[in-house]
């Protein structure tokens, strides 16, 4: 099957969102709330994601019983689309709201959606990732953490990494292997919302190249689940976590992440005509991104599952994302260093320290070019 990407339009009123989303994003700066970054939806701000919820911009196509407006994912577009161009600091509601929340509200029980969907939107409740393991890589079949069932429920034993922000989240939903191994590598797997709080857990930071801890490692030790913490029925986990990913995979994030740094070379590099085809080429690059991005949107309103398309937004996106910062410094070379006070330079910085990771979250381009080839039949 081609992958097609049909043009999708915004309905009219985000037009009027947009621009209040800029009005508040405006206040949230000239009053000193924060400064634009690039890569800033892995800063954990709580104050801002609270007043992000104050506004409704959290969770915003779930019915209003849970808290949310009952907008379309297009509106959800236009917001997040603008809070990354800004540089504002998401991180803490960034996973809550993209993917953990939609996966309990589809495949939650009732008791979840209502204790935890409300204080999402509210942006006081936060969620880590637990899917990657250690010497799993993106390999998601292979996971090792494994569940047993006990007289109340389940027992889990194993390892997460690369959990971001699991130190400061209130929950993560975590892959985890309920039945023995057979030929068909994604059975047997079940998802499980886990209380971070609860006893059976060992959370460790992990300093980044940047020398910032977001990303964390979460250690099982005998942590019990109840049967009711389970999403989607036990066995269904591979089903659930290709939806959770497409999820994750086709926003603007995949290539707004230094959107901050093309902005400031550009203003760098203002007056110079020398550089103008070259950064054409990127914005047209982002544009034609964008649009990919924009039609996911329109599928997922639709509720189409978008994951050929997505994947192909991911790996596209992450080449613009790790191509640029090197188009940077060829236009406009420098000795980068994050404690200065020049905003290219700073920007840059962040870029490059960010970059490797770039490749890898999500899905490295070898997981992503396995699932568009399948997809298209060519294996």
């Amino acid at each position: 099957m081609l992958p097609t990407f049909e043009p999708a339009v915004l309905p009219d009123d985000a037009h009027a969102l947009r621009e209040e989303v800029r009005s508040f994003l405006r206040g949230e700066i000239a009053a000193g709330h924060w400064v634009p970054r690039a890569n800033s939806w892995t800063i954990f701000d709580e104050g801002f994601s609270r007043r992000c919820g104050e506004h409704g911009y959290i969770g915003m196509t779930w019915p209003k019983q849970y808290g949310g407006r009952a907008l379309s994912s297009m509106h959800r577009f236009v917001v997040i689309e603008e809070m990354l161009a800004h540089g504002a600091p998401v991180g803490a509601h960034w996973i809550a709201d993209r993917q953990s929340g939609g996966q309990i509200l589809q495949f939650g029980t009732e008791e979840m959606r209502l204790s935890i969907l409300p204080r999402i939107c509210a942006g006081t409740c936060y969620f880590g990732i637990g899917m990657s393991e250690p010497d799993v890589g993106s390999d998601l079949a292979s996971v090792k953490t494994r569940g047993e069932r006990t007289n109340r429920g389940w027992r889990i034993n194993g390892t997460k990494v690369w959990t971001s922000g699991a130190h400061r989240a209130n929950y993560l939903i975590a892959l985890v292997r309920t039945e023995p191994k057979t030929e068909n590598r994604h059975a047997g797997l079940t998802q499980f919302l886990i209380d971070l709080k609860r006893p059976g857990l060992k959370i460790s930071p992990i300093e980044n190249l940047a020398k910032e801890r977001d990303f964390c490692e979460v250690v099982f030790e005998d942590y019990e689940a109840l049967d009711d913490e389970v999403l989607g029925g036990a066995g269904q986990g591979w089903k659930l976590v290709t939806h959770e990913l497409a999820q994750e995979r086709s926003g603007p994030e995949r290539f707004l992440s230094d959107f901050n740094l093309l902005v400031e070379l550009v203003r760098k590099l203002q007056g110079s005509g020398s550089a103008e085809k070259d950064i054409g080429r990127m914005v047209a690059r982002l544009f034609a991104l964008r649009e990919m991005s924009i039609s996911v949107a329109g599928m997922l309103a639709r509720g189409i599952s978008p994951d050929l398309q997505a994947a192909l937004v991911k790996d596209h996106g992450m080449q613009f994302e790790r191509d640029l910062p090197e188009e940077a410094r060829l236009l406009a070379p420098m000795e980068p260093s994050v404690g200065t006070s020049d905003p290219y330079e700073q920007q840059l910085a962040r870029t490059l320290l960010f970059a490797p990771s770039f490749s890898l979250r999500g899905g490295t381009r070898e997981v992503l070019r396995g699932i568009i080839t399948r997809h298209m039949g060519l294996r």
